[in-house]
């Protein structure tokens, strides 16, 4: 039996669901949705905190901000408060020369004390007349600095006072019965008011006190012969309300044989004692109001500062201002100079008439004797030459112990020249001093070397070696100075290039010329001996003895620059002076002048000069060489001198008024 398989079909199907769980799984649709949009909404709620978190502590953090800002405002506003307060004092110190005041026998305007017994009330109406209204501190030296004004009035339960205090002035006296030294105390309220860039303000204020001693100086008829280097300042002719002091802080000593002249635009600085021989000084205000001399808006005081139409100059006076003083002599001549050269001393010819007030000229017949060029060629006896670089050196015969060695104090360059200044080293690696001086297509290459104590002369194809190198004879122990006059202009005048040193440590050197000197490039010293800013101190262990100095009795010094950034450097004293400059003299001589225009000047030394030139300089900055005056004779070799009072560089009788640091005693600040 035969089984036969059938085809089988399998059918595989889903079950539909149905009922409640079908219902179900149709509403769960949209959850993801509604999920989203619950989130969007948190996320938002929280984002809106966070805004309003943030905006919050924004505004808390101005206000703060705003606070501190008029906090710091009012703040500056008592520092410059208490300074003004303490120049507003000593400006009214009565500066007549005075070995002792009211008892005994005074002098002259020595019968009432230096103090009256008003300066308080004046010092304080002076400050608030200055800032009685919002001063910005965005201004100045103080330009694209952050926003900020003080305002120094009373407010509140603050009122601002200056008043003497109990038991004060105590006074010393002299042997003659005189009060000879003066101490003051001046109790003070000052109140400030800051804003910054809101509208908000914060109050301050300060209680303290001053003390000023004034001490009377002894007068002296000795003299003594002191080198013009000794001041950081000097003009000769300046005449009364002939135009205002340039702006800026001044170290050194100052004096003019005229009377100061100060604006009103800018503010004055004085490290040290300013003298001049006028009684009054000449405050120069915008706006007139004032006259003097038949000059409008010039005001001529005896003191220190002066007020007029809600204008105040105070220049700063931190060693005294001193009037009505003897006057500076000036040199008559450059023949000293040119004496140095030939004979090392400076005096006249034989080193014998030392003692003399001004030494005659030197002659021809004197250059002859003593000069010789490269080639061993005297200085012509009846003639002048046009050019050539001469140096006093002997070749044999009387007198010449070793040919070919150095006799006097320098080199004499007949004609115009061009010289550059530049370091160099021997083989040893001895620091040498060169001179490169160039007349025409014609260079002359002086190179001195203490350390071998040899000089070499180089032009062209020739050089000329010699003994011993240019000596300044005039002291009692020979010492290493060179004396380089050009009887001419010196048609330039500088350093191998801007900011390069080219002034060598142990190397003293002055250069004078009959005519003018162009200085055209930086003169800089391999180690500078003063701090260049307004502290101006002593760097120590950077005083190798090194100097320049830069003298013309019959021309000017004129400045200019070739760099890109118009900047020029001179470390030296230079001086511009003759005693035949008279005001009246001519404008082009006798002074400081520039070529073209020079953005910052900066001098490390000092400026002497008969007559003030208008100038084209955008900033200058005079740091005085304090060696010039912690050093007893100290100064370039051969620089120009006057016989002073031993007493002081400035002859300062006038008294001495050192007022001490303000004493901050309390302090308070509250939000107005």
């Amino acid at each position: 039996m035969t089984i036969q398989s059938l085809p089988f079909r399998t059918r595989i199907t889903r079950a539909r669901k149905s009922g409640p769980a079908a219902r179900r799984a149709g509403n769960e649709s949209g959850i993801a949705l509604l999920t989203t949009l619950l989130l969007l909404i948190l996320v938002s709620i929280l984002g809106l905190a966070m805004a309003v978190t943030t905006n919050s502590d924004m505004m808390i953090n101005s206000y703060y901000g705003s606070y501190r800002g008029s906090f710091y405002a009012a703040d500056s506003g008592l520092n410059i408060a208490r300074a003004q307060l303490v120049n507003n004092i000593v400006g009214q110190v009565s500066l007549t020369p005075c070995t002792g005041w009211v008892t005994g026998s005074p002098a002259a305007g020595c019968t009432a004390a230096p103090l009256s017994a008003s300066t308080g009330s004046t010092a304080l109406s002076s400050l608030t007349t200055t800032y009685g209204s919002f001063t910005s501190l965005n201004a100045g030296q103080g330009a694209n600095s952050w926003m900020g004004k003080f305002v120094i009035a009373n407010n509140g339960s603050c009122v601002n006072s200056v008043a003497l205090a109990a038991g004060y002035p105590t006074t010393t006296q002299n042997a003659q019965g005189q009060n000879n030294a003066y101490t003051y105390v001046y109790n003070y309220t000052l109140c400030s008011v800051g804003r910054a860039q809101a509208l908000q303000q914060v109050a301050t204020q300060e209680n303290g006190s001053v003390t000023i001693n004034i001490q009377a100086q002894t007068s002296t008829s000795q003299q003594e012969t002191v080198s013009f280097a000794a001041f950081g300042g000097f003009i000769n002719n300046f005449s009364q309300c002939s135009g205002g002091l340039v702006y800026g802080t001044n170290t050194g000593p100052f004096f003019t044989n005229g009377q100061w002249n100060f604006g009103s635009g800018g503010s004055y600085i004085f490290t040290d004692p300013v003298g001049q021989h006028a009684t009054t000084a000449d405050f120069l205000f915008s706006g007139g109001g004032t006259s003097c001399g038949g000059v409008s808006g010039c005001d001529c005081k005896n003191a220190a500062s002066d007020s007029s139409g809600g204008q105040t100059i105070a220049p700063t006076f931190q060693a005294g201002f001193n009037r009505n003083q003897a006057l500076v002599a000036l040199p008559a001549n450059d023949f000293s100079q040119q004496w140095a050269v030939l004979d090392g001393i400076g005096c006249g010819e034989g080193g014998s008439t030392c003692g003399v007030s001004s030494p005659p000229a030197p002659t021809n017949a004197n250059f002859n004797t003593y000069l010789k060029n490269i080639s061993g060629t005297s200085y012509p006896s009846g003639s002048t030459p046009s050019s050539g670089v001469y140096l006093p050196y002997c070749t044999g015969g009387v007198g010449c112990a070793t040919p070919n060695t150095v006799t006097g104090g320098g080199m004499y360059i007949a004609g115009n020249a061009g010289i550059q200044l530049s370091l160099g080293t021997d083989g040893s690696g001895n620091p040498t001093q060169i001179y490169a001086i160039t007349q025409g297509a014609t260079t002359t290459t002086v190179t001195l070397n203490i350390n071998a104590n040899t000089t070499k002369v180089v032009s062209g194809g020739t050089t000329l070696n010699l003994a011993g190198v240019p000596t300044n004879l005039s002291g009692p122990t020979p010492q290493e100075a060179a004396m380089v006059y050009v009887n001419g202009t010196i048609t330039s005048l500088s350093g191998p290039g801007q900011g390069v040193a080219s002034l060598q440590d142990y190397y003293a050197t002055t250069i004078s010329a009959n005519g003018s000197i162009d200085v055209t490039g930086d003169l800089i010293y391999k180690h500078e001996p003063v701090t260049l800013n307004t502290s101006d101190t002593l760097v120590a262990g950077n005083d190798f003895n090194q100097v320049l100095g830069l003298f013309t009795a019959n021309g000017d010094i004129v400045e200019s620059s070739s760099y890109s950034n118009s900047n020029l450097e001179i470390d030296a004293s230079i001086a511009a002076i003759n005693s035949s400059c008279t005001a009246s003299s001519s404008s082009s001589i006798c002074g400081f002048a520039t070529s073209g225009s020079v953005n910052t000047l900066t001098i490390v030394g000092g400026r002497i000069e008969s007559n003030a030139h208008s100038v084209n300089l955008n900033a200058a900055n005079t740091y005085f060489d304090r060696r010039f005056t912690s050093r007893a004779g100290f100064a370039p070799p051969w620089f120009p001198s006057t016989s002073l009072p031993q007493q002081d560089i400035i002859n300062a009788q006038a008294p001495l008024v050192t007022p001490s640091q303000p004493q901050r005693l309390t302090w308070v600040t509250y939000p107005q």
